[in-house]
């Protein structure tokens, strides 16, 4: 890959939203109906549509995908399926004992067929609660509010069909917080009742209702795009549409960071916002909690721009596609960068001489891996190992560059 010269300047397509599509799926599919519009092409969306328009299933493959692992576990066991699910090999060394065992107290019937606590599952149905059984308002469950928020968004999307409703109490440190909001969101918008009550999270037990919904586009794959205007050549812009200026996704929060890393936003009308290159500041301190998968893009922007930046936040990194900390701590070396562990939790970017020279950066079957690196190619040569990843989330990344004027050429196999 290189650059052709000159400013970055025009329009370039985001995809829809992956994890709003995701949850969509999950919720019409539970409601019983309703059209969705706009729905992500990433694999993780067409996979997710597949396997719930298969009820004959035997065995469920969600493949490397988080969402459609954890919300096709709660799904099928709330739904009383026996089956199987399973998923790549990465995807096995992911952990999922905290949604087993969530739902195993809701009366799903669920079993290891491997290593206890990680995929895959054998789902043997599940025993209902009766709706007159002595009990609370709502059936209660006490979840770690530190691990993936896909497994409270899991447990909430169910909530509506169960006799009692959901009450989830969130022990610890909360992270994700806005992927929940998220869930939430869509549950009211399909007829739900939910609430968030901070360290408690209520669902009524109120059937979904069929309804239809239009899907904005992806913050996390405009971030790309972001981090491409930042590091082009001066008086560079770009515009990005179906992004909204009110917008139930936490990575919006990429607009308030890359403010800082030299990249001004603007709503416009039409649900379209222009980004415009700034001067970036000195020094940057970001917390990543409630928006992780950001923080490999920022870190290379840094980087890239010499400027110092303290992350936190990151713990989940280390389960996602790949242990996301030690590999950008790999490939950043590469150029002449550094994330260092400082201990506490917060890591630390530098870099001494940084420089786009040719270098190869592994993507470790990760599709932002790829995502976040392909913009260092403004500064220079550079070459991305399997592009093909980036199918997970952005299928049309590569071809977007080119319109925007990135020369990119594809290795014979």
């Amino acid at each position: 890959m290189t650059w052709a010269g000159g400013p970055v300047r025009g329009t370039a397509q985001v995809p829809a939203s992956k994890s709003e599509s995701n949850r969509a799926l999950i919720i019409r599919a539970l409601a019983g109906g309703g059209a969705l519009h706009n729905l992500s092409d990433a694999n993780d969306t067409q996979l997710m549509q597949r396997l719930l328009h298969d009820p004959a299933a035997e065995v469920f493959d969600a493949e490397d995908a988080g969402t459609v692992m954890r919300f096709l576990t709660a799904y099928l066991a709330m739904t009383g399926r026996a089956t199987a699910l399973t998923g790549t090999a990465r995807m096995q060394e992911r952990p999922i004992g905290v949604l087993v065992e969530a739902l195993r107290q809701l009366g799903a019937r669920i079993e290891y067929a491997g290593q206890e606590g990680y995929p895959p599952l054998r789902l043997h149905g599940r025993t209902p609660q009766p709706a007159t059984e002595e009990a609370a308002d709502f059936t209660e469950l006490t979840v770690r509010g530190d691990i993936s928020s896909q497994y409270i968004s899991a447990l909430l999307m169910v909530g509506p069909t169960l006799p009692h409703g959901l009450r989830i109490w969130l022990t610890g440190k909360v992270g994700s917080r806005p992927y929940i909001r998220m869930t939430q969101a869509l549950m009211q918008h399909f007829g739900a009742q939910c609430r968030d009550l901070g360290r408690v999270l209520e669902v009524r037990p109120q059937p979904y209702q069929p309804t239809d919904y239009t899907v904005e586009g992806d913050w996390s794959a405009a971030s790309y795009w972001y981090a491409l205007v930042a590091l082009a050549p001066p008086g560079s812009f770009l515009t990005l549409p179906t992004l909204r200026r009110y917008s139930w996704q936490g990575d919006q929060a990429i607009a308030d960071i890359m403010a800082k890393l030299g990249v001004q936003t603007e709503f416009l009308a039409g649900e379209t916002i222009r980004l415009t290159q700034t001067t970036p500041t000195e020094s940057l301190t970001q917390d990543f909690t409630d928006c992780p998968d950001l923080a490999q893009t920022v870190a290379v922007v840094a980087a890239a721009l010499g400027v110092p930046a303290t992350m936190t936040g990151l713990e989940s990194l280390r389960i996602k596609e790949t242990d996301r900390i030690a590999a950008l701590q790999t490939e950043l070396a590469k150029f002449g960068g550094a994330l260092t562990d400082e201990g506490n939790g917060s890591f630390r970017v530098t870099s001494e001489g940084f420089q786009v020279s040719g270098q190869t950066v592994a993507t470790y079957h990760d599709h932002r891996m790829a995502m976040a690196f392909a913009p260092l190619a403004m500064r220079g040569p550079l070459t991305i190992e399997a592009p093909q990843v980036v199918r997970k989330s952005y299928p049309q990344f590569w071809a977007e560059l080119e319109k925007a004027g990135m020369n990119v050429a594809y290795a014979s196999a």
